[in-house]
């Protein structure tokens, strides 16, 4: 791995060895994002790729980084389950830690589906200056009987949760049903899947709505003018 302005920083830079990324915009941040991945796909999958583009052109730079059941992955092949939930909250702290200190303006944190789930349990502890869920997970797939939102009634961080309307992981129409924080935003996209992908139908491509998804998250970011929102 080289380092430089924008890719990845050697491993002995990250928190706990863990390969981040960097992008950030040719002229001053407005903000500065760290993004996690889902619980799937890594962190230069073709999502999260768009995702940095887009948001990049929009001003904010953003920090990508692999919990380590994805590192090593990457580095044997051999596919693995998430680490359990302790590890990966811990390995958010330390990323974190470890960006704070390069940052000097807003931070925020999140990530998609699994990773901004992890991060929406850090937000308050590691005051963070906002949070942004891509396609959040509100429960399991096929358990919409088990909702996975106690925490998102009591959440005071200023969030933004970016949500396909037909996400097979929350739907409009369940979520229109969970008492959330008033700090949450919520922000539909047409038809859309837990990739933000939406129907042929509806008129939209996955691309329109990649680039809906940047520009929500870039204005709702371009409010952090203080160290707090």
């Amino acid at each position: 791995m080289s380092k430089g302005p924008s890719g990845f920083i050697d491993a002995d830079q990250c928190a706990q060895g863990l390969p981040w990324l960097w992008d950030r915009p040719a002229g001053e941040a407005r903000a500065t994002l760290i993004l996690a991945h889902g619980a799937g796909a890594p962190m230069d999958s073709e999502f999260m790729q768009q995702m940095a583009r887009g948001l990049v052109a929009r001003g904010i730079a953003v920090v990508r980084f692999e919990f380590a059941y994805m590192a090593a992955r990457r580095v044997d092949g051999k596919q693995r389950p998430p680490n359990p939930q302790a590890q990966l909250l811990q390995q958010w702290r330390d990323v974190h830690a470890r960006v704070r200190q390069q940052v000097a303006g807003p931070l925020a944190i999140g990530g998609k589906s699994m990773g901004g789930r992890m991060a929406s349990l850090l937000a308050d502890e590691l005051g963070a200056d906002a949070l942004v869920c891509l396609g959040y997970p509100f429960y399991a797939a096929g358990k919409p009987e088990k909702p996975r939102v106690a925490h998102l009634a009591e959440l005071r961080t200023k969030t933004l949760i970016v949500q396909g309307e037909r996400d097979a992981l929350g739907n409009r129409e369940a979520v229109a049903g969970y008492a959330l924080a008033p700090a949450i935003r919520l922000h539909w996209l047409t038809a859309a899947d837990h990739d933000l992908k939406p129907l042929k139908s509806s008129g939209c491509s996955h691309e329109q709505h990649l680039a809906d998804a940047a520009q929500a998250v870039a204005d709702f970011l371009a409010g952090a003018s203080q160290p707090r929102l």
